[in-house]
């Protein structure tokens, strides 16, 4: 597969004859998430030769499960945004599933660019035990896939309880055993009156096309008001950035990654093999961060107030609509180019609430389509209502199919 690091096919660890809809499902994973015995570099130069000696418990259950592993992607580095990513584009080179981080959005992005399903999962509901993380807190394993079917399928056995993972929250497993091939009855779905000014003439006329898809099986649209929406952008660089500063903090040099051969003592050797190790927009991330953490804190404490309220009005909104509905991608920001921090963010204006909120959201191919182009439908619900939410992905799907 063109881009695809590929090894020797990890095959499964289920008994013999065991029957599991993954047997043979083949699986991609980025290289920031462990796989024993593989180069696990997150796309960094500060990770560089590093190879995992354990098995991240997403991968431990993807191999219990009898799915194949067939390589390892390429990646932006840490996961900030999609410069050199090639995880959903292998969906198109023989890949059933890619296994990704979606940390403002990623995950769904790529899959609405390539014309792919991509599912973000409700914060806390699939282990980081073996993820190579930069924003603990807003980050997960994202999953894109040619069908729905296979990415249901892959939520069943990755999701649930982990206690190497004291993350997440001690709150009982979502089912998805029990997710249905098509929603059952008519739901509503509430349009962010805000998103809309976003959106430019061809953007919101395939967006119309879209929701017209949802109307067709049934869906009540009606418009809603989310008053913090133009917050979730700063709330979201504030607070991230402090947590990437954080999270990449352990990167010295020492133990693993590269090391300058600059320097007469430690202390120089350290501050040369940090400045050598990162690219331009991640080291502008990190550099705000460090800004918000021994400059002005207060904004970091701002942020974090204002991310409550937004979850907070969020949650009042989802409670009269069962999902919310935006556009997954802007047309005039290709997130593989983006070469600022400015320019990654443009690039995930529209998926950034469901970070920032811990909701899941999917990614609906084929829907929003005006004169060939795909911007995608994005379909945010409750936090952990991810089964009823794929339940509707699948009848809107499926509607898409009967054209």
């Amino acid at each position: 597969m063109s881009g695809i690091y590929t090894y020797k096919n990890v095959l499964t660890d289920a008994p013999a004859g065991a029957a599991s809809p993954l047997a043979g499902v083949r699986v991609v994973v980025q290289p920031n998430i462990s796989v024993r015995g593989w180069p696990c570099d997150a796309g960094s130069k500060a990770l560089e030769g590093f190879v995992p000696l354990q098995d991240a418990e997403v991968v431990t259950r993807l191999k219990s499960a009898g799915a194949l592993l067939v390589g390892s992607s390429r990646m932006a580095e840490l996961g900030f945004g999609l410069t050199g990513e090639t995880s959903v584009r292998s969906l198109g080179e023989g890949a059933d599933v890619a296994a990704m981080t979606d940390t403002m959005g990623e995950a769904r992005v790529a899959s609405a660019t390539e014309g792919f399903f991509g599912f973000k999962p409700s914060f806390g509901l699939v282990s980081r035990f073996g993820l190579i993380g930069l924003v603990p807190s807003m980050e997960c394993t994202g999953v894109a896939g040619r069908d729905l079917n296979s990415i249901i399928d892959i939520m069943t056995t990755i999701a649930g309880k982990d206690p190497n993972d004291p993350s997440m929250p001690d709150e009982p497993p979502v089912d998805f055993t029990s997710t249905p091939q098509g929603f059952e009855g008519p739901f509503r779905a509430g349009i962010v009156k805000e998103s809309l000014d976003l959106l430019n003439e061809t953007e919101a006329h395939a967006f119309k096309a879209g929701l017209a898809r949802m109307e067709a099986i049934g869906a009540a649209i009606e418009e809603v008001s989310l008053p913090g929406y133009s917050l979730f952008r700063a709330v979201h660089n504030t607070v991230a950035a402090v947590e990437a500063s954080s999270s990449a903090g352990k990167y010295d040099s020492v133990r693993f990654g590269h090391r300058s051969p600059q320097g007469r003592n430690w202390n120089e050797m350290y501050l040369a093999s940090r400045g050598e190790s990162f690219r331009l927009p991640v080291k502008a991330f990190l550099f705000q961060g460090a800004f918000f953490q021994f400059e002005d804190y207060g904004a970091f404490e701002d942020a974090c107030r204002i991310r409550n309220r937004l979850v907070r009005e969020t949650t009042d909104v989802l409670g009269a609509v069962d999902f919310l509905v935006f556009p997954t991608r802007r047309m005039e920001h290709d997130a593989w180019a983006a070469g600022s921090v400015r320019a990654v963010y443009e690039s995930f204006m529209l998926t950034l609430p469901a970070n920032v909120t811990g909701s899941p959201a999917v990614q609906v191919p084929g829907c929003a389509v005006h004169d060939g182009v795909d911007i995608g439908l994005q379909i945010m619900g409750r936090r952990r209502d991810d089964a009823r939410l794929l339940s509707a992905a699948s009848a809107i799907a499926s509607s898409v199919l009967r054209g």
